[in-house]
């Protein structure tokens, strides 16, 4: 069992241990070997009935306190006595501590009082509170509201101005019409004369209203800026340190690798797409267990991640799940960590790969409606070339456009439309941008599914930290509507139907995952639930209006599960 007086290396009870796996888990992609259950499961016990912290992971309603859950990891690890056991982290603080009995400390302490992270922050702080403080000034908010003011009442005076200034125009062009008839020439020209000078007036008096109206503007916009100016600079030192700050705290998480070789944030992220480390890269549980292994010398063997707690608001988080460890943050750090280390290969290069012919269900002169097998792409990837649209390209030679008119995950199966031509093309695209055409997914749930039909409305956006994972985001978020209706519920799966309202990527997955929505995972989803033989979901049927012919037309496919 989990004994925080053994340290941080936790002993395996000798009934459990087996064969070791022959290569280390590739720790984005994996199903979690059993020494790496049964270690899970004794810091799990751990969590339920430990006394020796207090934090909130949202599972006790009573409760008080921020809830927030946690991602913790194990590591099987060897000794370099042969011994065999585990080590455990969790991600970022716990308990509003770096350091808890029995989990390996940080890679960086910034919590520590005597270092510099906390010296700077406490001036850091210092700054805000002073910026705050200037802010608050009644007089500041009275600086603004007396610009608006005055601009206000400039724009206003000179509409005023250019109001009165067309009347006299127009009256003046009326006194010249009627001194046509009744005056004679010498009199006319001294009086149109006089009638051009009170129009040259006119616009002499225009331009010193401006001079003058900008002279008020002006003064209001320098009070404003005397107000201003030292919050700026405060903010702008502010910046500064924090920037500098930040740099010198990337520069302490150096982290090793099996062969000894060191690296700090900056320069394992300097070549990445991001260029610099995110907000919090080093603070995961992974880098933490590779870091105290190398560190004591201990040998990794196996690994995996838990969620711990309440579901975040925005990802899909299961209490207990295992999950892989975080792309962009963890993806380059680990790509360094891992060197040295025989890791399994990344199945993700392995998967995409389909040798037979693709099924096509339907075919005229126009289009053509095929059966995508799971786990083959719809466009070419990153590495893998290979996909529907490549192979439609070498069938359909003498195509024009784009050709597809949507796309499915990789790991989904079922009807794709094809268009022959670009006129077909448009003509179909308009009908999914009205959203005419009619998709019908089966898919089958892991669990008990209690209401019969609804509808699931969450906005969808990547994970920018863990691409190509999606998030429910309310604030930039795009629409994505989903309806459902229950087929038969039977062994603890319910077997449904998708009818997607809008076309997001992953909108089923995070739809049915998300507890939000029905809170229960398609079966065999990856990337939202469990690892299985296959992604339980499947396009089944499809419908629109023939863009030649004219006539509705449906198509199904018969669904494989």
């Amino acid at each position: 069992m989990f004994r925080i007086e053994n340290g941080y290396f936790h002993t395996i009870e000798s009934h459990l241990l087996e064969a070791l796996p022959n290569q280390f888990t590739f720790p984005f992609y994996y199903t979690p070997h059993s020494l790496c259950i049964a270690a899970a499961d004794e810091v799990k016990s751990y969590l339920n009935f430990q006394t020796d912290f207090e934090h909130n992971f949202g599972l006790d309603d009573h409760k008080k306190g921020l809830r927030i859950g946690k991602m913790f990891g194990i590591m099987i690890v060897e000794t370099e006595q042969g011994q065999l056991g585990y080590i455990t982290a969790f991600s970022g603080k716990l308990a509003e501590s770096n350091h808890i009995e029995g989990f390996v400390p940080p890679i960086y302490d910034t919590l520590d009082t005597d270092g510099f992270y906390k010296k700077n922050e406490t001036y850091v702080n210092s700054l805000t509170a002073k910026i705050e403080s200037l802010e608050r000034n009644p007089d500041l908010e009275k600086a603004k509201l007396n610009l608006k003011q005055t601009k206000l009442e400039t724009i206003q005076n000179l509409e005023d101005f250019k109001r009165n200034a067309k009347a006299e125009k127009q009256l003046r062009k009326q006194r010249r019409v009627e001194a046509e008839g009744r005056l004679s020439s010498e009199e006319k020209e001294l009086f149109f004369e006089n009638l051009k000078q009170e129009s040259i007036q006119n616009n002499i008096n225009l331009k010193y209203l401006k001079l003058d109206l900008e002279a008020v503007v002006l003064k209001a916009e320098q009070n404003l800026a005397k107000l201003i100016q030292p919050i700026e600079s405060l903010k702008l030192e502010r910046k500064r340190l924090s920037a500098r700050l930040q740099k010198k705290i990337h520069e302490q998480y150096k982290f090793l690798n099996a062969k000894g070789e060191i690296k700090d944030l900056i320069t394992i992220f300097k070549d990445t797409d991001l260029g610099k480390p995110p907000a919090a890269a080093g603070e995961c549980a992974a880098p933490k267990l590779f870091q105290y292994a190398y560190a004591h010398n201990m040998k990794p063997i196996a690994m995996a991640e838990f969620y711990w707690g309440i579901a975040p608001t925005a990802e899909v988080r299961k209490h207990g799940q295992f999950y892989p460890s975080c792309r962009s943050r963890c993806e380059p750090i680990l790509g360094h960590m891992m060197q040295g280390l025989d890791v399994e290969p990344n199945p993700i290069e392995l998967a995409g790969k389909f040798d037979g012919e693709l099924e096509i269900i339907y075919e005229d002169d126009f289009l053509l409606v095929l059966n995508k097998p799971q786990e083959f792409l719809s466009v070419p990837g990153k590495t893998i070339k290979d996909s529907v649209l490549t192979r439609m390209q070498r069938y359909l030679p003498e195509a024009t456009g784009p050709l597809l008119l949507h796309r499915l995950d990789m790991s989904t199966s079922g009807l794709l439309l094809v268009a022959k031509n670009e006129r077909t093309h448009k003509k179909l695209q308009k009908q999914f941008i009205n959203r005419t055409v009619k998709k019908r997914y089966v898919a089958i749930l892991d669990g008990t599914l209690k209401t019969k039909k609804g509808t699931v409305d969450l906005p969808l956006r990547v994970d920018l930290n863990n691409r190509p994972r999606q998030l429910v985001c309310y604030e930039h978020g795009k629409k994505a509507t989903t309806k459902y209706e229950v087929v038969e519920v039977k062994d603890n799966k319910t077997r449904i139907h998708f009818y997607p309202i809008s076309g997001r990527t992953h909108q089923l997955r995070v739809h049915a995952a998300h507890h939000k929505g029905l809170n229960m995972p398609i079966v065999g989803d990856d990337l939202y639930g469990t690892v299985s033989d296959r992604l339980h979901l499947h396009a089944e049927t499809l419908g629109f209006e023939h863009p030649v012919k004219g006539d509705w037309v449906s198509f199904n496919c018969e669904t494989p599960f």
